[in-house]
């Protein structure tokens, strides 16, 4: 009997089963993104508390908001890995799968007799995806790796931050998700890969270098200049005006990428006899004359407020943005047009909003994504349908503790 139901379209991926060993936020992040795009994700949890995050204050009715952030659309089994029982299932589990994610430190999933060789025998189709700090490889690799650790180790948490004040972490805790990036980018690729050659493959995906691989153009200037990148605040380290600016009532992003958006920018705060001034007409007399430049544009938003600026850069074309709160965020037109909050169904919580999936596709609707799952809620379904077990099989695994 089949998990899913085959007449709906769960998205590009529906049919890929996805047996999932992650917990917390990076691990979990990948395996969101693989079901959000249909695939069928297994999360294997451990009895107790199950995947660390549950516990994570604040809560409502046992429930942790972390938990449900990015636990959407997943399917909780609760098995004993620390048992024989427990390893055997989750074995014959993986030969019906198409991909394992874990985010375990290297080493744990062999010791629990679940690592890739042990794997790829069972199922040589299966692709496995290992998530972790700083790789399978390399001096730091059995180092604990946490969000604030990984954006200090790449280089990240030195660009980011006032000049005059200490290095700032990103609010977005992207050294993390990134792993949310780049394991589904590696896993896609087997996928397709797989179709050629009918079997699957390791994938090895460390955050730091994630997030070294997004210094980008930041890491080809200090190529180029031989120093370090300083920090600048919200500023850019090359383009002028670029950055945050006082409004009467707040502030206001208004960022310059080229020669085009100067001069819309000039004719916007009513001083259009700059676009000719020979003090600023290439990026880079305007990037050492980056307080000047600083100050003209601020003298003209502080006169203003922030509703008035938006009207005047949205009349001018110039790239601007007020800065919103996240619950204005998740509320604005743009993202209530574009279904970015959807209600969910969750079995212990009832109806909650959670954030939708932020891909679409054009020419065929998903339905709204599942609520996160509470622990074990489909131990028995998916014992009983995808491995057949009996449900007197069933409760004797639940009687001799490996499943809950």
């Amino acid at each position: 009997m089949p998990v899913t139901d085959e007449t709906v379209w769960k998205g590009p991926l529906a049919g890929v089963r996805v047996l999932d060993f992650t917990r917390v936020l990076a691990g979990p992040a990948a395996s969101l993104a693989l079901a959000d795009l249909g695939a069928e994700v297994f999360k294997i949890e451990p009895p107790g508390t199950g995947d660390e995050t549950r516990t994570f204050p604040p809560m409502r009715d046992g429930e942790s908001h972390y938990y449900l952030a990015v636990n959407r659309g997943k399917k909780s089994i609760v098995v004993d890995l620390k048992t024989e029982e427990g390893v055997a299932l989750v074995k014959d589990l993986a030969a019906k799968c198409d991909v394992l994610v874990e985010n375990y430190r290297p080493g744990v999933m062999d010791r629990l007799g679940l690592g890739y060789e042990t794997m790829k025998a069972i199922n040589p189709r299966l692709i496995y995806c290992s998530i972790s700090g700083y790789g399978q490889t390399g001096p730091l690799k059995d180092r604990p790796s946490f969000d604030i650790v990984l954006q200090a180790m790449s280089g990240a948490l030195s660009m980011n931050g006032e000049s005059d004040g200490l290095p700032t972490k990103l609010g977005i805790p992207l050294g993390d998700l990134v792993g949310g990036i780049n394991g589904p980018i590696g896993i896609l690729s087997a996928l397709y890969e797989r179709e050629r050659t009918g079997v699957g493959r390791h994938i090895d995906v460390s955050l730091m270098d994630g997030l070294m691989g997004m210094l980008g153009y930041i890491a080809q200037l200090a190529f180029f200049t031989g120093t370090d990148p300083q920090r600048v605040g919200s500023q850019h380290p090359n383009l002028v005006p670029y950055g945050i600016f006082p409004a009467s009532d707040g502030s206001i992003v208004v960022a310059c990428l080229t020669p085009g958006f100067w001069s819309r920018i000039c004719r916007s705060i009513e001083r259009p006899e700059l676009i000719e001034d020979t003090r600023y007409d290439t990026l880079e007399k305007r990037r050492d004359a980056r307080d000047e430049v600083n100050a003209i544009v601020s003298a003209f938003t502080e006169r203003h407020t922030v509703d008035e600026l938006v009207e005047i850069f949205t009349a001018h074309e110039v790239p601007h943005a007020p800065i919103l709160g996240v619950l204005e965020a998740l509320s604005q037109p743009q993202a209530v047009e574009r279904q970015m909050v959807v209600e969910a169904e969750h079995a212990a919580l009832g109806a909650i909003p959670i954030v939708n999936r932020s891909i679409r596709f054009t020419d065929a609707e998903q339905p709204a994504p599942a609520a996160p799952p509470v622990l074990g809620q489909h131990t028995d379904s998916i014992l009983g349908e995808l491995l057949e077990l009996s449900p007197e099989r069933i409760a004797a695994l639940r009687a001799a503790g490996v499943v809950a």
